[in-house]
């Protein structure tokens, strides 16, 4: 992008460099048709130049705009996973399941606290009452996760990007790493932005950025270490 305005930009600054030197040296009969074609050169490279700004600028808000739908429905898929972890001490690659967890699932409120009795192995091996303390964990109340994460939250769509190319659903995975339980849901960038400029989107499925959704996809989680995150930047979190 940058290399096109600077050779537009060099190419109209020579255009008009070339204008002057019709005006010295060219025969006035030829001169008022030469600066017209030259003049209408540097009006047609001056549009040029400015739309391909312009058209970078529609682009990142068309972007931010569309990343936001997506990071937002990835955020709904994250909290599922953690909850239906929580209870089944793993995570899952159907999202049958992760609306089936929300739809029926009880999760329990407990409470760890210290106690104390009488340690029968030691008592026996000594012949002395040997006390010992252990940790007591109380089931305080049970909350519907259906009511409590995803209340006015259209959950049973969750799998389903929800804007740029139609019906494109999110590629969710789940497994193991090093026997810890891992998941990833994630979509193409390409995606997202399927009728934007071919070289824009090329660009962003490289970026590297702090403040930039790096890599060619929208990812939550990762298949390759143990993270629960996405690899957006905090401006998009607005619902964690």
């Amino acid at each position: 992008m940058l290399t096109v305005i600077i050779v537009v930009v060099a190419i109209i600054l020579a255009t008009i460099a070339i204008v002057w030197l019709i005006d010295k040296f060219v025969p006035k009969k030829l001169k008022p048709v030469l600066n017209l074609l030259l003049w209408a050169i540097v009006f047609f490279l001056g549009y040029i130049t400015y739309e391909s700004v312009a058209g970078e600028l529609r682009f990142e808000k068309v972007k931010d705009e569309r990343y936001q739908v997506v990071v937002n429905r990835l955020i709904d898929i994250q909290k599922a996973q953690v909850a239906y972890k929580d209870v089944n001490g793993e995570y899952t690659d159907k999202y049958d399941n992760l609306i089936k967890f929300i739809d029926t699932a009880q999760v329990p409120v407990t409470q760890r606290r210290d106690s104390t009795g009488i340690d029968q192995e030691k008592t026996r091996l000594f012949g002395v009452e040997t006390p010992k303390t252990f940790v007591v964990i109380d089931t305080l109340r049970y909350f519907s996760v259906k009511d409590s994460l995803f209340k006015n939250i259209d959950y049973k769509n969750m799998m389903n990007v929800g804007i740029g190319e139609k019906d494109a659903k999110f590629e969710l995975k789940a497994g193991k790493l090093d026997d810890i339980p891992v998941f990833e849901a994630s979509v193409d960038k390409a995606v997202v932005l399927h009728d934007q400029d071919k070289n824009l989107v090329s660009n962003e499925k490289q970026t590297v950025s702090v403040d930039g959704v790096n890599g060619p996809r929208i990812t939550v989680g990762s298949m390759n270490e143990v993270k629960t995150t996405g690899n957006w930047p905090k401006n998009f979190t607005k619902k964690e």
